[in-house]
């Protein structure tokens, strides 16, 4: 796995499959601070088969599956970030031991950890864990077929925010309960399969690479605009304290906290960046909403935040209710990993629901969209016809103005459209291994291009709407709309203030009072 550090242009993640080793433990009552090792100079006692547990007389509560992490040869890194494991079961069809239907297997499991080969196991985390099987078989049950596999889903089984230490180890234990029904009608469990998934040392380093640059970036460019703001004599207006919020929540995406990642184990850091991403997605959907509608030009009363609140309500009860989603799985897997909401059906279909309604709602709020900055680009287009009226100087002005406007506003289209495809995607490819598929690769240009696009898109809205103090002369037409020599011109849409409206505002309000 070392090598990986060093990889061109590596993939996001990595799946690397385990397959786990029967081992015996025969000890009175299982001691619990005895860790059984699939290989090494100290490994337990193994077993080749089931066949041979029972020509033995070995019980099923004293066969424990081991998982050695990573593996021989091989160490994990603090550059992996985080770990992701999923299960695989290989059952047998037996006549005399079928599967039944809704069949579920409890688990013991426990993890530990240690940073060198020599030192003892010190545990992570127990818990006594039940899945639910979903498994077909494509057979007739009759006796020719015994021995045959049944084709089962894959399993989600743990969860790890940091990847702190060198070597960890997985000990995984199927107890029997005729009594209490505890993993009776299961089947006949011949392996245990695990796929670990973690993010690539070298695309970490080229992730934190780009945050680190791009944090001094936005924070310049924020103090720069914010100071443009505060040297005019009139208050800022609403748009430009909504693209200030907007820099605040890219900084705040921005700042590469992830390097203390390398150094502590910190295992909240998933959730920390889940939280900081649903912020700037709520602050990014609401900026939308607002910088289209205060271009709108229409009679409503704008330049209020209570104006708004029937679009960003929506938006900020949304955000609240994935943040809620999201501490009721990584919340809780702080205190045990091997929780998740994907192991029982009403979890399963709300995490599905949840996925597919954001995805419609999302493509709702982006043809929404579509539709405002129609309304806009039509508004704007039928005012042009006052230009030919103007002074040449002023003329050529607004031309480029109105020109500038529109291009913006088909990269806030298209910006919008990639973050809506960004996001259903990562849903989508979160959840896949949680729906039975090992294969999670993202492209890492798809996932880097999108946090760039967002950090390029925020610089280009604080540097073109930042107030501007230059003159353009006088514009001694009939067709000039009002605005003296010694006013300043902006791109930002307001209501009159001291300094007066701005330019594109007092193009397209004139006509539509009139």
């Amino acid at each position: 796995m070392k090598s990986e550090l060093e990889c061109e242009a590596p993939s996001p993640t990595t799946a690397v499959p385990y397959m786990s080793v029967k081992c015996i433990d025969v000890r009175k009552n299982h001691h619990k601070t005895k860790w059984l090792m699939p290989w090494g100079p100290n490994h337990c006692k193994k077993l080749k088969d089931f066949d041979e547990a029972v020509s033995r007389q070995i019980e099923a509560n004293d066969i424990v599956f081991a998982v050695h992490i990573p593996l021989p040869s091989k160490e994990m890194s603090p550059w992996f970030q985080f770990m992701l494991f999923i299960m695989q079961l290989d059952i047998a069809f037996k006549m005399d031991n079928d599967l039944k239907e809704n069949a579920e297997i409890t688990l013991d499991v426990s993890l530990a950890y240690r940073d060198d080969m020599f030192d003892d196991w010190e545990e992570i985390a127990h818990a006594i864990e039940i899945r639910k099987l979903k498994c077909t078989f494509g057979s007739p049950k009759t006796v020719e077929s015994e021995g045959r596999h049944y084709d089962c889903d894959f399993l989600p089984f743990m969860e790890i925010g940091s990847v702190a230490h060198k070597y960890y180890l997985i000990n995984i234990r199927l107890p029997v309960n005729d009594r209490k029904g505890i993993n009776v009608g299961i089947g006949e469990i011949k392996d245990i399969r695990l796929v670990g998934i973690h993010q690539n040392g070298g695309f970490t380093k080229v992730w934190f690479a780009m945050k680190t640059f791009l944090t001094p970036s936005i924070l310049i460019i924020m103090v720069w605009y914010w100071r443009r703001i505060t040297l005019m004599t009139r208050a800022p207006v609403l748009l430009e304290k909504v693209i200030f919020a907007l820099g605040i929540s890219m900084t705040f995406i921005n700042i590469p906290v992830e390097w203390f990642s390398i150094g502590f184990d910190w295992t909240w850091m998933l959730l920390f960046g889940d939280i900081r991403q649903g912020i700037f997605y709520a602050m990014l959907l609401s900026f939308w909403i607002i910088f289209c509608g205060e271009h709108m030009m229409d009679q409503n009363e704008r330049n209020r935040l209570s104006g708004y609140w029937k679009q960003v309500g929506p938006i900020a009860v949304g955000s609240f209710c994935l943040f809620i989603f999201d501490m009721c799985e990584r919340g809780v897997q702080l205190k045990n990993p091997f929780y998740s909401i994907w192991t029982t059906e009403v979890g399963t279909e709300l995490a599905m629901a949840f996925i597919i309604v954001a995805g419609i709602c999302l493509c709702l709020y982006f043809l929404f969209l579509c539709f405002m900055v129609f309304q806009v680009f039509r508004n704007i287009s039928g005012k042009q016809s006052s230009l030919p009226a103007m002074s040449k100087a002023r003329r050529l002005h607004y031309e480029g103005l109105i020109f500038r406007f529109k291009f913006l506003m088909l990269i806030t289209l298209a910006c919008a459209a990639m973050t809506v495809i960004f996001f259903i995607v990562s849903q989508v490819t979160e959840g896949h291994w949680k729906w039975g598929d090992m294969t999670i690769q993202v492209n890492s240009a798809f996932f880097t291009g999108i946090y760039g696009m967002w950090n390029l898109y925020v610089f280009a809205l604080m540097f073109l709407y930042a107030p501007s103090h230059k003159n353009y002369g006088e514009d001694q037409s009939n067709g000039d709309l009002g605005v003296n020599s010694g006013e300043e011109l902006q791109l930002t849409t307001t209501i009159t203030h001291v300094d007066g409206p701005t330019e594109v505002y007092k193009l397209a309000r004139k006509e539509a009072q009139e």
